[in-house]
């Protein structure tokens, strides 16, 4: 669950300017990362998520759709080949399932493992750079169009997070793909189609 979730606090954030290949992101930059990141209110987009095990020859690919609303609202469903999905709104969540055909609400601050998404998520969505160099060693790999990487320095991802790759699009407005690498040489790609920015959501959606 941890893995799967860890993900999204990655989508939360928007533009990257241009820096010097595997180089640590200057002040400044960052600095800069957060003046485009306050223009963004929401996003929304279909996605196509990897998964590249080792033990098995082929691709396991399934589709869905992510939405968020800062400061606190999120939703990441997955529609095919299973609906499953789950929606963070301040301090409260609902999750489901198809398989189970049930639908289970919860308070972040009493789930363990939600607290530790929910830190996560919000972190990139306000954002908490601060939070973020503490958690992550991050370099940038190339300039254009932005690719970071992130390691881990310790905390419930070290111990089987090697590193996170975040791709960015031609603009810099949002990201346009992600890798989670595991330590065992699995890893996870996630990539975004037909993202929209600033788009009004619907409330039903959280």
């Amino acid at each position: 669950m941890i893995r799967f979730l860890l993900i999204l606090a990655l989508l939360c954030c928007s533009a990257m300017p241009a820096a010097a290949a595997d180089t640590a992101p200057s002040p400044a930059l960052l600095d800069s990362l957060a003046r485009t990141a306050a223009g963004v209110k929401t996003l929304s987009s279909d996605f196509v998520q990897e998964k590249h095990l080792s033990m098995f020859k082929s691709v396991m690919s399934s589709k869905g759709r992510f939405y968020f609303v800062k400061p606190y609202q999120l939703r990441w469903e997955l529609t095919a080949p299973v609906a499953s999905g789950f929606v963070l709104k301040g301090e409260k969540g609902r999750r489901w399932h198809e398989r189970t055909g049930r639908t289970e609400s919860f308070v972040i601050s009493q789930d363990p493992v939600m607290k530790i998404v929910a830190e996560q998520l919000f972190a990139w969505a306000r954002p908490d750079f601060a939070w973020l160099k503490k958690e992550y060693r991050i370099t940038v790999l190339t300039e254009s169009p932005v690719l970071l990487r992130l390691e881990p320095k310790g905390g419930p991802t070290a111990g089987f997070l090697k590193h996170l790759l975040i791709g960015f699009s031609a603009d810099g407005r949002y990201v346009r793909s992600v890798e989670l690498h595991e330590k065992d040489g699995d890893f996870t790609r996630i990539k975004f189609q037909n993202t929209a920015v600033n788009k009004q959501l619907s409330a039903d959606l959280f």
